[in-house]
C-alpha cells in the first residue's frame, strides 16, 4: 500500500518528539546531559523539550527537518556546515565532547549530520534514506564537498545505513563516558565525497 511521506521544516509544536529523536540519535547521551542541566523539580525530558523549543541553538526546532509518515511525525534531520578551517578545540570544552569535536574537525567543508533518527515504530520503511537524500540536497545547494556523520561503534544499524549510502570510515576516537552508560567504546567518523564534486573533478 502506498504511504504518504512528507518532508517539512519542524515547528515549535514538534519540540517533544524532537527531544525523543535527538536522544535516539545521541545514543542516550542527550538524556544524561539534560539530567545534569535540570533545575530542581525538573525532569531530564523536560529539559530536552525546552531546549528543542528554543528559537536558537544547535538542537532548536528551527534547525530541524521533519519527515511525516501518514500524517505522523516519524523522524528528523538536524545538520550544519563544518567550516573550511575549523576552530581549535577550546580548553574549557567538557571532556565528553572533546572526541566528538576532534572528529568533526577532521571533516572540513562537509555538511555534518548532527541528528538523523526515526522513531522505532516507523523504522525499516526507507525513511532514514529519504532523510539522508534530503541532507545531500542541502549540502549540494551549499556547495559542500561532502557529507559527514559520527556514530557509536556499537550502532551497527546506523553503520549499515550510511555504508549503503556510500559513507566510509575516516577515523575513531575513544568515548569519554563519565557516568553515561553505552555499549560503545569509540565514536566513529563516517564521510562521503559528494557525487556532484566527483562530477566536477572529472
Amino acid at each position: 500500500m502506498q504511504r504518504n511521506r512528507t518532508v517539512r521544516p519542524a515547528t515549535i509544536q514538534d519540540a517533544n518528539v524532537l527531544a525523543e529523536l535527538i536522544n535516539y540519535a545521541g545514543e542516550g547521551m542527550p538524556l544524561y546531559l539534560w539530567g545534569q542541566m535540570a533545575e530542581p523539580g525538573e525532569a531530564a525530558w523536560d529539559v530536552g523539550c525546552r531546549r528543542a523549543a528554543r528559537e536558537e541553538g544547535g538542537f532548536s526546532y528551527r534547525n530541524a527537518t521533519i519527515i511525516e509518515h501518514d500524517g505522523q511525525c516519524a523522524g528528523c534531520l538536524i545538520g550544519y556546515e563544518i567550516p573550511d578551517n575549523p576552530e581549535p578545540i577550546p580548553d574549557d570544552l567538557p571532556a565528553m565532547f572533546v572526541p566528538l569535536q576532534e572528529l568533526e574537525n577532521l571533516a572540513p567543508s562537509t555538511w555534518y549530520i548532527n541528528v538523523l533518527a526515526v522513531r522505532p515504530q516507523f523504522r525499516n520503511q526507507g525513511l532514514g534514506m529519504k532523510l539522508l537524500a534530503s541532507a545531500e540536497e542541502t549540502a549540494q545547494g551549499l556547495g559542500k564537498r561532502g557529507m559527514s556523520v559520527i556514530v557509536s561503534d556499537a550502532n551497527l544499524g546506523a553503520h549499515r545505513l550510511y555504508e549503503r549510502f556510500g559513507y566510509n570510515e575516516r577515523a575513531r576516537r575513544l568515548m569519554v563516558k563519565e557516568n553515561w552508560e553505552n555499549e560503545g567504546q569509540s565514536w566513529v567518523l563516517l564521510t562521503k565525497i559528494a557525487e556532484w564534486q566527483k562530477g566536477e573533478a572529472e
